[in-house]
């Protein structure tokens, strides 16, 4: 049960610090060889003693005399076996089913591309899910090019194979798998004529004409866009693309629906699985890939992989904390608080969640008047949140459409004019003449529908600063489900919504931000109709390199945080938690996404080792 924070009280609830060693490295979309590292001495992760700081994590050098930036990381170790949590159960083994815990999928099937495993992470932070066109690494491509707009030409790495199972038998992987599965989802050939109920409903994949291979180890995408970013933010992001099913056990089984057919390229076996219970993987000894980092090192390191199936956010916590699992991500402030009071020894790394904000509905008064939702922003006292009620582990600036995380994409709090910047400053005595001008002298009555998952304390705690502008909001709780109905579905509510997930603040593709409150789009809840925004979609789609795209982005950013569609509150972190003898770990891709426990794709899990030594003696 949530523990009640009394507003009033300045808390000493401390913030995490973490310095990540990072110097300079190559943004080549090609893979390349390293230089072997040969000597190392301290973990990734230092926590430092908490504090009140409202800065975030800082990133600094610490490169060795070798010049590689994860020279710090300690040298790897291969054996033992790591243990995870899942929060649902794996339905299905077939990506054409849909994308049901895509991450679990990656442990035995691949995708074309992974993040660029040596990219230094002062440049690409590894805790956010988008990786641009210029920082994307390949997987099952080695290299890959754009010939003319919208045709986007991949080279096949040679030398990977199917895991050595029936049918596939360890056979060549090739550019016909390729094409064979996007033929497969979309309908678009190899006696495929009507796409995958789920992914024939993904907008993106709409814009895919064709795919086809010129030879072994070539495919032909021909896209119906030209946007660079489009197409790759659509193939690369982790997750984002299925991940290749074996041809061969489709033919034979029409589908792969029993676990024992799960086959695939990827660094793990699917050796067992209990429905509801658990999944055991075990490495492929056959596997293609090494390190990159190290590339004399074979992947995967550990032995095993075993992920308990825990719905129970209380249970997957007990299990933690008594080392029934290694990693435990998407964990709220206040209980990692509370786990670095009774377990020290457990380490823990903030990760940027989405920026909470509070919709109001654009379409109704009184909140067609911009100066009624300008006042709405000035009454909050967004430091004062910051400070007190996160205890400083938030930074305490609005958001606009994209984090200031997503360094060069988007419109950070730093570069806003000061006009801006007073739009959003904590000004009561401003709130109330605006409303006065509006027409509300003494305020209005309102209501808020919000997802009974949200933070109550923080819903009380903008009601109370409504309250002293003379705004007063009833709070109307709905389960999930119904909220999802009433507010996402049917836009029955008459006024303000809140959902878990905020509008504000994204830390994945950014693309998709130029449709948050285009109009008509289903993830506009504020039911906003501007021309102006429904532009910047139409541009963004027809732009022609990323620098275009960019700059596109940050006007967009501009715009919305100048039109005050949505209340902005704050970008909160959650916490990953894990034990000192996973190594390699640092939040990599812990976006908070869906309740469906680690996000990690295993292509991170694969380059993680075990310091066994350690943890015998930590007992366990």
């Amino acid at each position: 049960m949530k523990k009640r924070i009394i507003w009033t009280i300045v808390t000493g609830i401390i913030l995490l610090s973490m310095i990540l060693a990072s110097c300079a490295t190559s943004t080549s979309k090609s893979t390349t060889t390293q230089t072997p590292v040969t000597s190392t001495t301290s973990a990734l992760t230092t926590t430092a003693p908490l504090t009140t700081s409202t800065t975030r994590p800082v990133t600094t050098s610490t490169a060795t005399a070798t010049g590689h930036w994860w020279d710090s990381l300690g040298t790897p170790q291969s054996g033992g076996t790591m243990t995870l949590q899942i929060s649902k159960n794996i339905l299905y083994f077939d990506p054409y089913q849909g994308e049901a815990l895509p991450q679990v999928y990656t442990g035995w099937m691949e995708q074309l591309f992974a993040p660029q495993w040596t990219m230094d992470p002062a440049i690409q932070n590894y805790r956010l899910s988008f990786w641009s066109n210029e920082q994307a690494g390949g997987q099952l491509v080695q290299s890959w090019e754009f010939t003319s707009p919208g045709t986007f030409v991949l080279h096949v790495r040679q030398g990977v194979t199917w895991q050595n199972i029936a049918p596939a038998n360890g056979r060549a992987f090739t550019a016909d798998d390729i094409v064979y599965h996007f033929d497969r989802m979309l309908g678009l050939g190899d006696g495929f004529t009507k796409p995958a109920p789920y992914w024939g409903a993904v907008a993106a994949y709409q814009q895919l004409a064709s795919v086809t291979e010129p030879d072994k180890f070539t495919v032909v995408m021909k896209w119906n866009t030209p946007n660079p970013e489009f197409v790759t933010e659509n193939l690369q992001a982790p997750g984002a693309s299925p991940s290749i099913e074996n041809p061969d056990a489709v033919q034979l089984w029409g589908g792969v629906t029993d676990w024992h057919h799960a086959i695939g390229t990827g660094p793990f076996i699917l050796s067992d699985f209990v429905d509801g219970s658990s999944a055991t993987l075990v490495k492929n000894p056959n596997y293609w890939g090494h390190d990159e980092r190290y590339p004399q090192n074979q992947l995967p390191y550990i032995d095993k992989l075993v992920l308990l199936i825990i719905p129970d956010p209380a249970t997957a916590m007990a299990a933690m904390r008594t080392r029934k699992i290694d990693i435990l991500e998407g964990i709220q402030f206040q209980q990692a608080r509370d786990v670095k009071k009774t377990n020290p020894e457990i380490l823990q790394i903030p990760t940027p969640m989405t920026g909470y904000s509070l919709d109001p509905r654009n379409d109704k008064a009184p909140f067609t008047d911009i100066r009624v939702r300008q006042a709405l922003q000035m009454a909050i006292n967004l430091p004062e949140m910051a400070s007190t009620y996160y205890g400083g582990t938030a930074d305490p600036w609005p958001c606009s459409l994209t984090s200031d995380y997503l360094v060069g994409w988007g419109f950070p709090y730093s570069q806003w004019p000061q006009d801006l910047k007073d739009q959003y400053a904590f000004n009561p005595a401003g709130a109330k003449q605006l409303l006065a001008q509006a027409g509300f002298p003494t305020g209005f009555n309102t209501d808020l529908v919000v997802d009974s998952a949200v933070d109550s304390d923080l819903v009380q705690i903008v009601k109370s600063y409504f309250a002293n502008i003379g705004v007063n909001m009833e709070i109307r709780p709905m389960v999930s489900a119904a909220f999802t109905t009433f507010v996402m579905t049917n836009h029955a509510n008459d006024a303000f919504a809140m959902r878990t997930q905020g509008t504000l603040g994204a830390t994945g593709n950014p693309l998709r931000q130029f449709s948050k409150f285009q109009t008509g789009a289903s993830g506009n809840n504020a039911l906003v109709n501007d021309p102006v925004f429904n532009a910047f979609y139409t541009q963004a789609i027809a732009a022609t390199s990323t620098a275009q795209m960019q700059q596109l982005l940050m006007d967009c950013n501009k715009y919305v945080a100048q039109q005050h569609y949505v209340v902005s509150l704050l970008q909160p972190n959650a916490f990953c938690l894990y034990w000192p003898w996973i190594k390699g770990y640092n939040a990599q891709y812990a976006v908070i996404s869906g309740g469906s426990g680690p996000q990690l794709l295993f292509f991170y899990e694969a380059h993680f080792w075990i310091d066994q030594n350690l943890k015998n003696s930590m007992g366990h």
